[in-house]
């Protein structure tokens, strides 16, 4: 089962996943490395300091990855995390974080003003959960703020295990469209 960890920059995609690998040892695609490392990109943004993935290049090396880890491993788990997982997968866990709060967790990762402005504007405007419902069958929303990195996780875990069991009248609570942030950006 390949389930993407998706969110705004800031929200704990990579903090919940090196969790979940360490802990449930499920296999992690960390996207945004494998996008560097294989130069399954079209150019650099100088501006933004990052660099525009190709989508084809990306979608044509993914199911070769992904079928080399479902070998590797009795469970057949595969996370894709990464702020664009959720244009390739059918099953999304969209991480969200209070965009003031979000502003500082960028800020000290020494981010520019501006990018740290730009995605604190995508998340009070929803703009993931929303590119979310577009691309994918199943969307699930996790509220980061104020939280550690082993709750985040623990509702991760929760979210998944639901979703293998075939029980997913469980997770209501994740249910996209509690958070409204709109506000909270000028």
């Amino acid at each position: 089962m390949l389930i993407g960890l998706t969110g705004t920059p800031g929200t704990g995609k990579t903090s919940a996943s090196k969790l979940l690998e360490k802990r449930r040892q499920w296999k992690v695609i960390h996207l945004n490395d494998l996008i560097k490392k294989e130069h399954l990109y079209t150019e650099v943004d100088e501006k933004r300091d990052s660099v525009i993935a190709d989508m084809e290049l990306i979608q044509s090396r993914l199911p070769e990855l992904i079928d080399e880890m479902e070998k590797e491993s009795e469970n057949k788990m595969v996370i894709l995390e990464s702020h664009l997982s959720h244009y390739i997968t059918d099953i999304v866990i969209v991480l969200r974080a209070y965009p003031p709060e979000l502003k500082k967790r960028l800020e000290k990762r020494g981010y520019s003003e501006e990018k740290v402005n730009e995605n604190a504007e995508a998340e009070s405007i929803d703009l993931i959960l929303a590119e979310a419902f577009e691309w994918c069958d199943k969307v699930f929303e996790v509220n980061t703020t104020g939280r550690t990195a082993e709750e985040t996780t623990g509702d991760v875990e929760k979210i998944i295990d639901y979703l293998l069991s075939g029980k997913e009248e469980g997770l209501k609570e994740y249910s996209p469209g509690s958070l409204d942030w709109i506000d909270s950006v000028p």
